[in-house]
């Protein structure tokens, strides 16, 4: 078994008097897609904000490739190589796809933007821009001003955008939220691609894309693990199929 790229022990965090990780613990393996799912206000979201540094703990510890990051702040763990998305679309809608997704390689590789810079730079610049767009099959739409993409599009750039910073782990906050079926399954088909290349830590409710990619699964029910373990077991756990599967898990 390889060394866990990522490890969460006894995590927990209060907002208030709301517990929203209750003792948290979990591992991921270096090229996995591990799966958080859970009714709302499970506190995944916040779990993801906790191990990308926007939130910090109030006690236990993370460690991130053999390092304790607990109290790291969160741009030096997006260096060390940590990215994520969000729930909510995050570009800039009236730059084209392609100059969005620079934006965030010009980030991870630096660039002065001096008139006298080597045009050499900026094309490896534009070369790592347009091969993360590649990757997410938005090669088309390059010229195109992001604000035109349909929804899924814009997810996807997102997912590019993410990718340009060639992270070690990539938090994925309910990709799937609001695509439509077709856009739905070809994102899960760009994810699929991404297996073994890249360790992903997905949130998200689509049962659908949960199933059909994640190698393992935790299941949050008010900020505690209630089960972990394959989809097979996920699927044949009858207390996840009373808290949160239901029908789904048929």
């Amino acid at each position: 078994m390889a060394e866990p790229i990522l490890q969460l022990e006894s995590l927990r965090k209060n907002f208030g008097g709301l517990r929203v990780t209750d003792g948290v613990s979990l591992e991921i393996e270096p090229g996995r897609v591990h799966a958080i799912i859970g009714p709302n206000g499970a506190g995944k979201t916040t779990l993801l904000n906790e191990i990308s540094g926007l939130v910090p703990v109030d006690a236990g510890h993370i460690r991130f490739a053999a390092t304790d990051i607990t109290r790291t702040p969160a741009h030096r763990r997006a260096r060390l190589g940590i990215a994520r998305s969000f729930q909510i679309t995050s570009i800039i809608p009236s730059f084209p796809v392609q100059e969005n997704v620079t934006l965030a390689v010009q980030a991870r590789m630096g660039s002065s933007f001096r008139f006298l810079w080597p045009a050499a730079r900026e094309r490896r610049l534009e070369e790592a821009a347009e091969d993360a767009l590649e990757q997410v099959g938005l090669s088309h739409r390059a010229r195109q001003p992001a604000g035109t993409l349909s929804h899924g599009e814009k997810r996807s750039l997102e997912l590019a955008i993410a990718l340009a910073l060639q992270p070690k782990l990539l938090l994925l906050d309910e990709p799937m939220a609001g695509t439509g079926r077709g856009e739905g399954e070809q994102l899960i088909e760009t994810l699929r691609a991404l297996k073994g290349r890249f360790t992903l830590l997905l949130v998200e409710h689509d049962m659908r894309a949960v199933f059909a990619l994640a190698d393992r699964i935790t299941v949050l029910v008010y900020g505690r693990v209630i089960a972990a373990g394959t989809p097979e077991e996920i699927r044949a756990n009858p207390e996840v199929r009373n808290a949160y599967l239901g029908e789904e898990a048929a």
